[in-house]
């Protein structure tokens, strides 16, 4: 069997960003259009159909994936591990899967870290306001967490800029890209647990 990954030419770490663009690259390149009437056309259709079934196959095992990560919260269900792989889905960008994996957390399971890697996912939406009341929640439940207490802090921050920004106040427009990434580093990266992932 063919590893799909390797005909679209991907590792299988690959962000799904990458691999749909890794798919319309090659799409584009062996679609039948371009070789109407050609020696090529028979080779390139076989060439089309082979990538479409690649990609097809690739976003089936991560839907696959997926589906049992969420039907494992009733069985071997490990908070840490599931904790873990949400902050690498945000500092991959995979935003939507790292909600899904915060979504299956029943509502009396949603400790300190639940809320923290919550305002994370809110943060990297840009819904500040949002973002700051589940870091306000996680430094309630561990006063303690420093990580938790620097992300309240900055999105406090940004926050009020944001809002000073939409006033009208002048002199904070410049700071428009500043407030963002004022909170990619000191927020995301500290939900991202330092050095353990790379930076965004």
């Amino acid at each position: 069997m063919t590893d799909p990954y390797k005909v679209l030419g991907i590792s299988q770490d690959a962000t799904d960003e990458e691999v749909k663009k890794a798919y319309r690259e090659l799409a584009k390149k062996y679609h039948p259009d371009n070789y109407v009437n050609t020696p090529m056309a028979e080779l390139a259709g076989e060439k089309m159909k082979e990538i479409n079934e690649a990609y097809n196959q690739i976003k089936q095992i991560r839907q696959n994936k997926t589906q049992k990560e969420e039907q494992g919260y009733g069985g071997n269900f490990d908070p840490r591990e599931t904790y873990d792989r949400i902050r690498r889905y945000i500092n991959t960008g995979e935003i939507s899967k790292a909600e899904t994996l915060l979504d299956i957390f029943a509502l009396s399971d949603r400790e300190a870290e639940w809320n923290f890697l919550k305002g994370c996912v809110y943060t990297k939406k840009g819904y500040f306001y949002d973002a700051q009341k589940y870091f306000e929640t996680a430094c309630y439940m561990e006063p303690n967490n420093q990580e938790y207490r620097n992300a309240l802090n900055s999105i406090r921050e940004a926050y009020t800029r944001q809002q000073q920004r939409s006033s009208g106040n002048d002199a904070h427009t410049t700071d428009a890209g500043c407030c963002e990434a004022l909170l990619c580093t000191s927020c995301c990266c500290n939900c991202l647990g330092g050095n353990r992932f790379r930076c965004c």
